[in-house]
């Protein structure tokens, strides 16, 4: 029996991805799972979404998804959603008289909630808000099949674009919003002892300083232009080189492996609020 990371419906979602990306205006790069997928990138970066199915390691996959404050519960349900939409798809593709995949507009709604506590607790740009209600089934999508395939598969075409304006009417809660583009990865944090909350909770400034921290400690230029993947490179260096001290526990071994990085970079933080 195959393995599927996830689940199948997601193992052909990033497959169909990167067979597609360099075909922007296909249809496989348009069809449904590639297009969650698109959206899943959207709300969490490339790095929080594309790392973990590399690694294979789904525990980093749903612990990212909560980043935003997004449930294990919700996530499994989200999980679920995807692999029915897909066997529905599978079946209606033996039988003549085809039923109504009802999956297309949950998985949707799904998404919806997950950028929406984005929105709520983060900060969002124009280009993000644009770029993911354009990748959504709704009348208003720029790319055709899109478009067609709203009208093909929805029994009301106006559903999602409704379930949209609703979600985006609740008002943010964070008065004190960091820039994404400020955001190392869920990962990188989590490796130095800060929770995606913890990290909420702080201003541009501090964010900017814990991050010129953590390019300290692991020795990578803050100028250089590509500083966040070299976070990701390093972090997964130290994990490889301490092998010899696994404990058969994956995410035992990661605290093993970052207690001496975590204590120098609280060390450091100490004496920095001591001195300023």
């Amino acid at each position: 029996m195959k393995t599927y990371f996830i689940n199948e419906a997601f193992e052909k979602a990033v497959n169909d991805y990167f067979k597609s990306i360099d075909r922007p205006d296909g249809v496989l790069y348009n069809s449904f799972l590639v297009v969650v997928f698109r959206m899943l990138i959207n709300i969490y970066g490339s790095l929080d979404i594309i790392n973990p199915y590399k690694m294979k390691n789904e525990y980093a996959f749903d612990h990212n998804l909560m980043k935003y404050g997004y449930n294990i519960e919700d996530i499994q349900e989200f999980k679920r959603l995807l692999d029915g939409y897909l066997q529905t798809e599978k079946k209606n593709e033996t039988v003549l008289k085809k039923e109504t995949n009802i999956y297309f507009i949950e998985v949707q709604k799904k998404l919806i909630d997950m950028f929406n506590l984005k929105r709520i607790n983060f900060s969002v740009t124009d280009d993000e808000r644009k770029e993911f209600f354009d990748l959504l089934y709704t009348p208003g999508s720029s790319n055709v099949l899109r478009l067609s395939y709203n009208y093909l598969q929805a029994d009301n075409i106006y559903e999602i674009a409704n379930y949209y304006q609703d979600a985006i009417k609740q008002p943010v809660l964070n008065t004190n919003l960091v820039d994404k583009k400020d955001l190392l990865s869920f990962e990188a944090y989590k490796m130095f002892g800060k929770s995606i909350a913890d990290v909420a909770k702080l201003d541009i400034d501090e964010v900017n300083h814990l991050n010129q921290e953590i390019y300290k400690q692991l020795d990578i230029n803050d100028k250089a232009m590509n500083k966040e993947y070299l976070v990701e490179e390093k972090l997964k260096e130290i994990v490889k080189e301490q092998k010899a001290i696994t404990t058969g526990n994956g995410y035992v071994d990661i605290l093993l492996v970052m207690s001496v990085i975590v204590t120098t970079l609280m060390a450091v933080l100490i004496f920095t609020t001591l001195v300023f």
